[in-house]
């Protein structure tokens, strides 16, 4: 009897296979494949969807009850806290009185208390500090940004398909001197990924990809067979589709193989310029790990081991794809900038 699973021929029983070392410069090239002009097309399709005006801004397990959490989207500061049932409230950074950071407020279950004068800062609201619309999805924190985003708001973040259990999942983040399409660019040319990152995939092969023109909701997809590199001659081998419910959302499912129906949701937030003046854009990538095998049940106790691990594969991974985004960034900058060096 045939113990072969349908897909790439490897028993559907051992996740491991062995697999036969190639110089990295003896891979079969992917620049033909990989078509600057079907890139283009795809970002474009991308940049078009719908996002409610929803902007991922943190691990949900990252803003507690005991102190505020403080970013910036957009170049618009926030604050974000828990109250005493948990609930997330976000809204202005600053304080109403004289600008003071709330993110150095202390946090009195659902109000904030400024440090500069102990303005009381209620989560619900006053003429002078309004909340924003915020989001809990137990794995990211979001907030709705209507005046940024200018689209059609939503009442909750346009969310992919993820396990029934999202217990076991990391986040990580970063940042890069980019804008959001850079980082979104980088994850729809998923030829660079076995050359750019020899040490954690090889056998990729991009089974199918979206056309030139008329990209759909049915056809925009991206399919591949690629081995996860567990040590130098055994891997995972597993399908996966790559798809953008949002324009700074794309999200890598595992169709087939171990750990099937897994994802990992890259969404990249525009941060507002630096000190330089370019652009700042946040990675936030979340990884939501699934597996049949009785044994996954084991995962949930090991969860203070596994995150950082999961985290550092992630780090090691953006590393280099905020060096390829940032490079694009800057020859695109380089191309609308004048020969005095200033922007046209």
């Amino acid at each position: 009897m045939n113990n072969r699973a349908e897909f790439g021929g490897w028993p559907k029983d051992v996740p491991l296979q062995r697999f036969s070392t190639e110089k990295w410069s003896g891979q079969r090239p992917t620049h033909g494949d990989a078509d600057p002009g079907l890139i283009a097309a795809a970002l474009r399709w991308a940049q078009q969807r719908p996002s409610g005006n929803w902007y991922a801004f943190a691990a949900s397990r990252a803003i507690g009850r005991r102190r505020p959490f403080g970013t910036t989207i957009g170049g618009v500061e926030l604050v974000a806290w828990r109250d005493e049932r948990n609930i997330l409230h976000v809204g202005p950074g600053a304080c109403p009185h004289l600008g003071a950071p709330l993110a150095e407020a202390q946090v009195d279950d659902a109000a904030l208390i400024c440090r500069w004068h102990g303005l009381r800062v209620e989560a619900t609201g006053s003429a002078r500090w309004c909340p924003l619309p915020s989001y809990d999805d137990g794995v990211l924190a979001w907030v709705r940004l209507d005046a940024i985003g200018q689209q059609p708001p939503t009442d909750t973040p346009i969310l992919c398909p993820r396990p029934a259990d999202t217990t076991v999942h990391a986040v990580t983040r970063l940042t890069g001197r980019c804008e959001p399409r850079d980082i979104i660019a980088n994850r729809l040319d998923p030829w660079h990924g076995s050359w750019l990152h020899p040490y954690s995939f090889t056998r990729l092969d991009v089974t199918q990809a979206p056309p030139r023109h008329d990209i759909t909701e049915e056809n925009h997809r991206f399919l591949l067979t690629v081995t996860f590199r567990v040590t130098r001659r055994l891997g995972v081998p597993v399908e996966a589709e790559f798809t953008c419910p949002d324009p700074r959302t794309i999200v890598m499912r595992i169709i087939a193989g171990e750990g099937m129906g897994s994802v990992v949701e890259t969404h990249a937030t525009p941060l507002g310029p630096g000190p330089d003046g370019r652009p700042r854009t946040a990675v936030i990538e979340a990884v939501i790990a699934n597996s049949e095998r009785p044994g996954f049940r084991y995962a949930r106790r090991a969860l203070p081991v596994l995150r950082p691990l999961m985290s550092r594969a992630a780090t090691r991974l953006w590393r280099d794809d905020l060096a390829y985004a940032e490079r694009r960034y800057q020859q695109r900058s380089r191309r609308q900038e004048g020969p005095d060096g200033q922007q046209p």
